[in-house]
């Protein structure tokens, strides 16, 4: 069998088994009716899909982007519809949800390894059952039994797909300034009014519905994010029986055109106009999720796995990015080495090459260390859902919380930069369409955005996340870190000495993390917190080559090497980098305070 350029099965397997050990996962009663073989069997499908349905219109759907045809609906290429059925039928879409929902009862660590195939072949076709899985998980986790058979099982049967509705044209990321409303009428629904922006999914013919989750104010609600409520606004009303009634009143406006994602519609949306209803009934049909004012709440439900998730596909497309270059550079013969100059002797393999050499493997620690972090982080939300001891499964959501930002970013940074030197080791094929690597660094270039920018992620971190509870969750990182510190002195050798690296730069981060608040001031604190993202990400992938690492231990073999030469990398270059940014941050500079704008 080829080796795929979609994933590496291999390496999938070492972290899910030899690392995270997720079949002690099957003595959990929740988990009881599956085995290794129900695993594998779930990552052989989704790599089939990926293979014979979303690899081979990935390049399609990129440049067959959607559009909005004469009678006002979208148009795409015959085979998202295809791919996206043949995802349906193969049962995947409900693999994380209860048995009681339809779903198989899958953990979310072995559900997002699957999905990372999908993710990997054609992002932007998977993006669609991606957002509609997180959106009846929300509804599932808040929704009314009612409003869970109504709008999720459809979802979750992959007969419908869902949205979430938050930013507007004026107010982008900052949420606490959206003004759609909402109005309460005497049959218990809501009436919306408003335009919703950068809605990825938000109107295609790809399914029978969609169920929008809008954030929407009510009257009298109170000023910033505290007033904001949340609403499910089907695209079609929806009859008692079940079946689909009239339009509701919500109009695609116009279609976004991306630099990448360009098979996901990303919508201007407005609710409430009259435009998808005309000479019938005004005003958007809404349903409340639980209470008012209550609504951001509920929608980081949603938000909170889809950064993970976003996460995920930042290292999918890193990875597949990786993985064609290594093929170009091992099958691309050009020039000779210092220890060939002779110019009558063939071209050598690019490999060859000790700079090509580093820029295989610098993508290699990215995107290995990338997944490495996502399914650990996936792993939590299994622990935290399904942990029988109530303080582990506490502690595994109180370090989920923390890691859900530096999960979103650092794959969104540093997998981006792996697609980067993937361009590069192709040389000037890299960036024209003859090769792959110039589409998945559009696609990717898209994540540092995606569900929160890297600033926003930034501000999470150092601003709440890491103060929570009087620093609980930092100490409790901390403590994992050190566990796997102390084992690697105690096997010796190179882990001993990346231990004691990394027992200083978790040092320095608990020090100038006090050092940052030690004056009590949010605006000083805060001016780099990009800096502090960007560090805490390396410490924590730091952490994750060096337990790697102590698994790879002396086992023989190509695969094993390539482990030990990785961490080895990240040790070597990447690490030290946190140095300087920590030191930085300690220095409490005022640069950008200081800046008058006015200068630029």
């Amino acid at each position: 069998m080829a080796t795929s350029k979609i994933m590496n099965r291999r390496d999938l397997e070492f972290l899910l088994y030899e690392w995270l050990d997720v079949e002690q996962l099957l003595t959990r009663e929740h988990y009881a009716e599956h085995d290794r073989e129900t695993f594998d069997s779930v990552l052989d499908l989704s790599e089939q899909l990926a293979e014979d349905h979303f690899a081979p219109l990935n390049r399609l759907a990129d440049t067959d982007e959607p559009y909005v045809g004469g009678d006002g609906r979208v148009v795409q290429p015959a085979q998202v519809h295809q791919a996206l059925a043949a995802y349906t039928a193969s049962g995947l879409p409900a693999s994380v949800f209860d048995a009681e929902r339809g779903g198989l009862q899958l953990p979310f660590v072995v559900h997002q390894a699957a999905s990372s195939y999908l993710q990997a072949a054609s992002i932007g076709v998977f993006a669609y059952p991606f957002l509609a899985e997180g959106n009846a998980g929300l509804l599932v986790a808040h929704g009314t039994p009612e409003q869970v058979a109504t709008y999720a099982d459809p979802v979750i049967a992959g007969r419908w797909y869902g949205t979430m509705a938050l930013s507007e044209p004026q107010a982008g990321s900052s949420l606490g300034d959206l003004t759609t409303s909402a109005v309460r009428q005497d049959d218990g629904n809501y009436r919306l009014t408003g335009t919703k922006m950068w809605i990825s999914g938000g109107d295609h013919e790809l399914a029978e519905n969609i169920v929008h989750l809008v954030l929407a104010r009510t009257p009298g609600a109170a000023p910033g994010v505290r007033g904001i409520s949340l609403f499910i606004v089907p695209k079609h009303l929806v009859e008692a029986d079940g079946s689909l009634g009239e339009r509701n009143d919500v109009a695609l406006v116009g279609l976004n055109h991306k630099m990448g994602y360009r098979a996901t519609t990303n919508t201007l949306l407005t609710f409430g106009e009259g435009l998808a209803t005309p000479g019938g009934r005004v005003g958007a049909v809404g349903h409340l999720v639980g209470e008012e004012g209550l609504g951001l709440g509920y929608m980081f439900h949603m938000m909170n796995e889809a950064r993970v998730s976003v996460g995920a596909g930042a290292v999918a497309l890193g990875y597949t990015g990786y993985l064609h270059a290594l093929d170009y550079a091992r099958t691309r013969t050009q020039g000779r080495t210092l220890q060939h100059k002779d110019p009558t002797s063939p071209p050598v393999p690019l490999t060859a090459h000790p700079d090509v050499r580093r820029m295989l493997l610098a993508q290699k620690a990215y995107v290995e260390g990338g997944l490495a972090l996502v399914l650990f982080c996936a792993l939590l939300v299994d622990e935290s859902r399904t942990q029988p001891d109530p303080e582990a499964a506490r502690e595994a959501d109180q370090l989920l919380g923390l890691l859900t930002p530096v999960a979103k970013s650092w794959p969104s940074q540093w997998c981006l930069a792996a697609n980067d030197l993937a361009i590069q080791v192709h040389g000037g094929y890299g960036y024209t369409r003859d090769h792959p690597v110039e589409q998945l660094y559009r696609d990717n270039r898209l994540n540092p955005i995606h569900e929160g920018t890297a600033g926003i992620q930034a501000l999470d971190l150092l601003g709440r996340k890491v103060r929570e509870d009087d620093g609980a969750a930092l100490r409790l990182l901390g403590t994992r870190i050190h566990a796997a510190t102390r084992a690697a002195t105690r096997a010796g050798g190179p882990a001993a000495t990346y231990a004691a690296a990394l027992d200083d730069a978790w040092s320095d981060v608990v020090r100038v993390t006090g050092v940052l608040w030690e004056k009590g001031d949010p605006v000083l604190a805060l001016a780099n917190a990009s800096l502090y993202l960007e560090a805490v990400g390396h410490v924590v992938v730091a952490w994750l080559w060096l337990e790697q690492l102590i698994v790879a231990g002396e086992r023989e073999g190509a695969f094993y090497d390539g482990k030990r030469a990785a961490a080895r990398y990240f040790f070597a270059f990447e690490l030290p980098t946190t140095g300087p940014r920590l030191a930085l941050l300690a220095s409490l500079d005022t640069t950008t305070l200081d800046l008058d704008p006015d200068v630029l």
